[in-house]
């Protein structure tokens, strides 16, 4: 693995006993990058991620992230990732408490750049944890994550619980604590919401990755054209809309349409099995 590569993931077999997942999966992450995680419900995207961290174990094939295995579950890797699943329990404690106890596991964590994201977002640190509300606690534990120093940050639905003022402080907060040395993967179902943040793409979908790659490839090449009348069967996608159909054309043959808009470049995707 190349030190631009953070994580390679080879003919990876996983499945629960009643429902197989993944086989033969592979691809790889690069760091420097906001990686966005998309799928259809039950594609496996958060199975992917407690994989990536270490809390699940592929049955076969290779998985390496910053050159380690993860089902090794070594200190010098964990110190080097910070996981923010969906579902996340709080001790009751108070924020100084819980940073004397957490924070030590991560050589590069900054009380001050934490105490700066805090305050960001507008958080009380003077009350127990347990008793912040869910958007509250989601704030916090994002705050901690990025003021962690770590090289790869995994967030699970991290704008769930957020109101909009706050989904704008995540997207700005999250690029500005970005640098080439730091990869985020952010799993989530609300493309509109990340669109302007997430760029390169992974699309999961029956147990394959059907997509990983940056947006200006599709952007510069199709455009979505409105058209009134039905296309017909050599259309490359199609949507019926309001007062006719959109319609995905090359781009060079439709100088004037619509840009790509990420929910409709998964939809495509989706519907394709891959690129167009």
């Amino acid at each position: 693995m190349d030190h631009h590569t953070l994580a390679e993931v080879t003919d990876l077999t996983f499945g629960y006993t009643h429902k197989p997942l993944f086989k033969d999966l592979s691809f790889t992450l690069e760091r420097g990058n906001i990686y966005g995680l998309l799928g259809k419900n039950g594609a496996g995207k958060s199975t992917l991620l407690k994989l990536l961290c270490g809390q699940l174990f592929a049955e076969e094939g290779s998985l390496s992230v910053l050159g380690e295995n993860p089902r090794l579950r070594r200190a010098s890797l964990f110190s080097e990732i910070f996981y923010l699943s969906e579902e996340f329990p709080l001790p009751r404690m108070k924020s100084r408490q819980y940073l004397s106890m957490l924070a030590p596991f991560y050589p590069r964590f900054d009380r001050e750049l934490f105490a700066s994201y805090a305050s960001e977002f507008g958080l009380s640190l003077d009350h127990r944890l347990d008793q912040m509300s869910l958007g509250e606690k989601k704030k916090y534990l994002l705050a901690f994550g990025l003021a962690s120093g770590c090289s790869l940050l995994i967030m699970d639905e991290p704008t769930n619980g957020l109101d909009i003022p706050s989904k704008r402080q995540f997207r700005q907060i999250v690029a500005s604590a970005m640098s080439e040395e730091r990869t985020f993967v952010i799993s989530t179902h609300q493309v509109r919401d990340m669109e302007a943040l997430i760029d390169p793409i992974i699309i999961l979908d029956q147990g394959k990755v059907i997509f990983n790659e940056g947006l200006d490839a599709l952007t510069d090449a199709y455009v979505l054209d409105h058209v009134t009348t039905e296309p017909d069967g050599d259309a490359l996608y199609s949507e019926r809309v309001l007062g006719g159909w959109m319609v995905l054309k090359k781009r060079a043959d439709v100088p004037k349409g619509q840009t790509l808009d990420l929910e409709t470049i998964f939809n495509i995707i989706v519907e394709k099995g891959g690129r167009p």
